[in-house]
């Protein structure tokens, strides 16, 4: 068992599952790990699991094997989802000799096959990734959220926004004259591509975790904060278990911890594992930065010199328009 130092007992964090801990943390496999975890335990489980591209921490197969794995560790996961409890499954794409596989088209089969009930597929959107030459550069992923039945819980006004337009009034009607916008703010809604002006609006705009952002570890695709915080708040309540099978870096069980929730993650580097005990540490101590839940995605005003148009580019306009 790992004790942080200068912590208090609640909280350690501990190797084996028990209902009496806080913050569970397991280098291994994540199937055998959930073997130790009773029958309808965990309230959220939130994840992104590998993608089968051949990142550092896997190791690219078939994706008729890579989904048989995943399919038994899915239903281990269900087993060990309460009855009111939901399943965040954030995915991207698989990519095969230049063809895009959608990834939770595949999975939805595999969770609808436990009867589980899709709530929502929520688009996020985010600004930076890699750079595409023969195809459309990809800037979105989808999080599939599940429940288990119908009995599930939704805060929705623990994760309300603020409206773009808290001025607006009902124009016709018995309530004519009266704000038509909730005080409390609005759904943050998925994506809803019916109207050019719901694009802007309806998107989870969650910066990825790149380069010169705050949350930045080794991991090459790390969970922001801030995404896994939405569904926490949202979906469970204070003490209740999060799990993240596939852990990485911790970010989920910032997230849990943060809002007073008991966290379970699993990951099989090392590497993660001590990254993560360090992060979580460093939160106790008050010296992890994490970007803030709702902060306003950062918008260039063109005056920055990165912003601005290389003076190489100009040159180069200004001799095609000279031939």
């Amino acid at each position: 068992m790992f004790i942080l130092k200068n912590f208090s007992l609640k909280n350690k964090i501990t190797e084996k599952f028990s209902t009496d801990e806080k913050i569970v943390l397991r280098e291994g496999d994540t199937y055998e790990f959930l073997k130790e975890i009773p029958d309808e335990t965990i309230k959220l489980v939130i994840s992104s699991p590998p993608y089968n591209v051949g990142k550092i921490y896997e190791e690219k197969v078939d994706i008729k094997a890579y989904l048989k794995n995943q399919t038994r560790v899915i239903s281990e996961l269900v087993r060990v989802l309460k009855n009111d409890g939901s399943i965040c499954w954030e995915i991207g794409n698989y990519i095969d000799k230049g063809e895009v596989y959608p990834l939770d088209i595949y999975y939805y089969d595999i969770f609808k096959n436990h009867n589980l009930t899709l709530r929502n597929r929520i688009i996020w959107h985010f600004g930076h990734g890699l750079h595409a030459s023969k195809r459309f550069s990809g800037r979105y992923e989808t999080i599939l959220w599940f429940s288990k039945s119908d009995n599930y819980t939704f805060k929705l006004d623990d994760v309300r926004v603020p409206p773009k337009y808290p001025g607006k009034r009902h124009y016709k009607g018995p309530k004519k004259g009266q704000l038509s916008c909730n005080p409390k703010g609005k759904n943050p809604s998925d994506i809803w591509q019916i109207v050019k002006q719901d694009w802007e609006n309806e998107v989870w705009d969650i910066p990825n975790v790149k380069s010169n952002h705050p949350e930045k570890t080794v991991h090459p695709c790390q969970f922001p904060v801030e995404l896994v915080e939405r569904c926490v708040l949202a979906l469970t309540n204070e003490n209740d278990w999060v799990f993240d099978p596939y852990s990485g870096v911790g970010s989920t069980l910032i997230a849990g911890i943060k809002n007073n929730r008991r966290v379970i993650g699993v990951d099989k580097e090392p590497e993660y594992i001590k990254i993560t005990k360090q992060r979580i540490a460093d939160f106790y101590l008050g010296k992890l930065k994490i970007r803030p839940l709702g902060k306003p995605v950062y918008k260039p005003t063109g005056r920055e010199k990165i912003a601005r148009t290389p003076r190489e580019w100009k040159e180069k306009i200004k001799q095609k328009r000279l031939i």
